[in-house]
């Protein structure tokens, strides 16, 4: 059972702010899992988290430990 809705394409793209075309060639490439409904494709809120995390470029728990050390994160 599904806990939340799937995204669209659009919906993958406009939370990334990138171009559909690019969530497309992620999807295309197996880059990025979706699940294809007749023409249209959608991804799964887990999915998406995935393959953010993936390209992250440190893992969570230093983000964390960074933080809890008192380091601040520069962005």
């Amino acid at each position: 059972m599904l806990s939340r809705p799937m995204l669209t394409v659009h919906e993958v793209a406009d939370l990334l702010k990138v171009k559909e075309s690019t969530v497309r060639a992620w999807i295309h490439d197996n880059s990025l899992r979706a699940v294809k409904f007749g023409r249209d494709w959608r991804v799964a809120y887990k999915d998406l988290e995935a393959f953010t995390n993936a390209r992250a470029n440190r893992a969570p728990d230093a983000v964390e430990e960074r933080r809890d050390r008192g380091i601040e994160d520069r962005a």
